[in-house]
């Protein structure tokens, strides 16, 4: 197709470049952008969406994409779910596919570690995670037996992930908190990216160290924001999400080893320290911390006792 030579031409790709929030949509939302601007842009009525979307992808830069599951085994069909279709226009990130897959979805984990600008290292997966419904708390008290149980087994893998040019995006869905300590944050392009806040981020990868890179990473993470943490906010947000683990315990621990001093760390000591609890499931030749009854890798950072 030739450049555009019409006025409403040059004002919808002007719409596209710089007037939508957004740079990756379905159809159907592309049919909506239609809808909203046809007027106001004097697009011809005999534009319909097909020629609409024709259009963009001609003189613009809009780009269909076919995102389909990772590594799936074609035979395997018990386990198999259906691409989805995206309109990606120009550079959008891998981010901003991963987000636009399901509703209410946000950035978590390593993607959102990433963001804070605790890691150097470039994201070749996206974790972006919604939350499933409420559900009523898991009945019985917790025990040390129970909990040496769960962290002797592997680590639980989501296997809905998909690819998008080259990058995973895992699709994860996370326990409901009323999307708690979620907002917008503003990438290196100035584009709104959906994400967990920090201490929301430092709790979720001290849940699920597997989903951003292992413990390693995790305590390397801590010690980045180390002088930006807010112990209050990360106390608060954890008692929200009342989890049955133990979890500030490594939470404790992770903050102290990254050079945090015990006497900020009282709230969470004051939460109680009844049992033995673990950096994460499966650890060869654990090492054991008596002040927060954590175990931990053999060859972790130990950083030094404030």
């Amino acid at each position: 197709m030739a450049a555009p030579t019409k006025i409403w031409q040059r004002r919808v790709l002007e719409l596209f470049e710089t007037g939508l929030p957004q740079r990756v949509f379905t159809r159907q939302q592309l049919s909506g952008v239609r809808t909203t601007y046809e007027e106001r842009l004097e697009m011809p009525r005999s534009l319909t969406t097909p020629k609409f979307v024709h259009f963009l992808e001609q003189a613009g830069q809009l780009q269909e994409e076919q995102i389909s599951q990772d590594g799936l085994n074609p035979s395997d069909d018990a386990h198999a779910y259906r691409p989805y279709t995206r309109y990606v226009w120009g550079d959008a990130s891998p981010l901003e596919v991963a987000l636009s897959l399901r509703a209410r979805s946000y950035l978590s984990h390593a993607s959102a570690v990433f963001l804070h600008g605790l890691t150097m290292q470039l994201p070749k997966t996206v974790y972006v995670n919604q939350e499933q419904s409420p559900k009523p708390p898991p009945s019985g008290g917790l025990t040390q037996q129970s909990i040496d149980r769960a962290f002797h087994n592997a680590p639980r893998f989501t296997n809905y992930v998909f690819t998008y040019r080259g990058t995973r995006l895992v699709l994860l869905n996370g326990k409901n908190s009323g999307d708690l300590e979620v907002s917008d944050m503003v990438d290196a392009k100035g584009h709104a990216l959906r994400t967990t806040k920090l201490e929301r981020t430092l709790i979720d990868i001290t849940v699920r160290p597997a989903y951003a890179g292992g413990i390693f990473d995790v305590s390397e993470a801590f010690r980045s924001a180390a002088e930006r943490v807010s112990v209050p906010t990360l106390v608060a947000t954890l008692a929200k999400l009342d989890f049955v683990y133990p979890y500030h315990q490594a939470l404790g621990f992770y903050l102290e080893r990254a050079g945090i001093p015990r006497a900020r760390l009282k709230r969470l000591a004051a939460l109680g320290i009844e049992h033995n609890f673990y950096l994460g499931n499966q650890m060869p030749n654990p090492q054991y911390d008596a002040e927060w009854r954590i175990y931990y890798p053999e060859g972790l950072w130990d950083g030094v006792r404030a």
